[in-house]
């Protein structure tokens, strides 16, 4: 009888262990199917000249998309995680569920955790010399020769990598557990070096999310319509038209040898157009898209902002009085067995809602950010080792977004798996500095954006655009342009 049950456990342990790895897989091809296709979107046609350029950018299209698809997954974990352990407290006993417990949860953060190491430190640094490389000299030119040159290249950045850490930790740590810990490679190294990467994408968030907080207020008014206040748009477009009928006609008679004038020109007329299109959409545009719709959105924004932003002073507080807020491993009672949030689902689905935002918000500040303008992807014209740059970035910024929206409070689930074993998150200084920086960084960025927004539109109201400060230098040029095309016009 004892023989009989043992069996039936096993085999209920083994369909467990297979249903949680199909549906790991069904996840996984889902996010790499979507991965594909948006680095297919932006990736530059012309890569594709040669046979053997063809296989290398191939590859390295290919563990590109892995990258993409696992920087995806790690955004996706804590929100996943969040409602699945809501799901199962409010539906224990549901039969359609009984695929979602803890133990695929916990899978996921580990896997998770496992193809971020495998990405940051194998697959994209075989990608990048795997596409720049051309083969020892001596050796003949072909597929192999750049592999064996890329692996010789990987292990010297392994060895590299390990003795800077090697000297580091020595340097950090001289007790003599630590001395003897730095002869354990999986126990030691590893773990030590994915927890200052983390360390490393913690600290980019805390740069780039602020930033994207208050640029986000920019996306969004150039992606909607702004309310016609004391503005004559139809002026606007007839002097805008004026100047590129203008400009066409200089185009027009500038002779083939002046190459670098008519380069010049056309740019401006470029810009002329896409503002007449900017100028024409608001004046189609209806009456509740200007005046409901942009108004909106901008409160929603600085709502969700300014939750964020209360979220992490309250978390100041908690860690000044409260031991248990200390972002650590796992130490609650369980997954599906009390909800972490005192509004229930409803507050679950509002911290759901903060890390998306915070996700989109530090992706924004990133590509803000003086240096990485340049960065940003393109439409069928990013090269393969800009996209590799891209996502490693994405990755690391990704990876570090559980431990930084735990960190700042903006959710009580404890991190689960490698993530919560990094050693900065047990320093009380370190975790509450990290808090206070951002907290006022961001309100910092929110009343510079407020402010000179203020400022520009009363300007713009009194007609003293040329007295602006630069702080919008996209509508100074904007402006400038238009003056110009006016006095030529007259």
């Amino acid at each position: 009888m004892e023989a009989q049950d043992e069996v039936s456990a096993r085999e209920q342990h083994f369909h467990s262990q297979v249903r949680e790895f199909t549906i790991c897989f069904l996840l996984f091809a889902a996010l790499y199917a979507i991965s594909y296709v948006v680095i297919t979107r932006y990736r530059r046609k012309s890569d594709e000249h040669e046979d053997e350029e063809a296989i290398v950018n191939r590859i390295s299209l290919f563990l590109s998309t892995f990258t993409l698809a696992v920087s995806a997954g790690a955004v996706l974990l804590l929100p996943f995680s969040i409602i699945s352990n809501e799901i199962l407290l409010s539906f224990p006993h549901s039969y359609y569920i009984q695929w979602l417990n803890g133990s695929l949860i916990h899978g996921l953060w580990n896997l998770a955790s496992l193809f971020s190491n495998l990405c940051l430190f194998v697959l994209m640094p075989f990608a990048f010399f795997f596409l720049e490389s051309e083969g020892f000299a001596g050796l003949k030119k072909g597929i192999r020769a750049r592999i064996l040159e890329t692996l010789v290249m990987l292990v010297l950045l392994a060895l590299l990598i390990l003795g800077m850490v090697w000297v580091a930790s020595a340097l950090v740590d001289r007790d003599a557990a630590s001395m003897e810990s730095l002869y354990d490679l999986w126990e030691f190294y590893l773990p030590y070096l994915y927890s200052c990467v983390s360390l490393t994408g913690c600290l980019l968030l805390l740069l780039c999310t602020p930033v994207g907080l208050s640029r986000m207020f920019t996306v969004m008014g150039q992606l909607l319509v702004k309310p016609a206040i004391l503005e004559d748009l139809d002026e606007q477009t007839y002097i805008i038209t004026l100047e590129e009928e203008a400009l066409q006609r200089r185009l027009n008679g500038l002779s083939s040898s002046a190459e670098h004038s008519a380069v010049a020109l056309q740019q401006e007329l470029e810009n002329v157009k896409a503002l007449k299109t900017k100028l024409e959409r608001r004046k189609k545009a209806s009456a509740w898209e200007r005046n409901l719709v942009y108004p909106a959105v901008m409160v929603l924004l600085l709502v969700v902002t300014s939750i964020s932003v209360l979220l992490v002073a309250c978390n100041i507080l908690r860690l000044l009085v409260d031991e248990t807020a200390m972002p650590k491993g796992t130490r609650g009672p369980g997954i599906g067995n009390a909800s972490l949030s005192a509004f229930g689902f409803v507050g679950a689905a509002l911290e759901i809602i903060l890390i998306f935002y915070l996700m989109v918000s530090s992706v924004v500040g990133f590509y803000s950010l003086r240096g990485f303008g340049d960065f940003l992807p393109r439409k069928d014209d990013t090269t393969m080792t800009k996209i590799i740059g891209n996502c490693v970035s994405l990755l690391v910024l990704s990876s570090a977004l559980p431990v930084m929206s735990r960190t700042l409070g903006i959710t009580r689930f404890d991190l689960l798996g490698d993530f919560g074993r990094f050693n900065w998150l047990g320093s009380f200084y370190t975790v509450l500095s990290y808090n206070l920086l951002f907290a006022v960084v961001t309100t910092l960025c929110l009343v510079r954006k407020f402010t000179s927004a203020v400022r520009e539109e009363l300007l713009k109201a009194l007609g003293l655009r040329k007295l602006r400060l630069p702080t919008a230098c996209r509508d100074a040029e904007t402006a400038k342009l238009s003056a110009n095309g006016h006095q030529k016009v007259l």
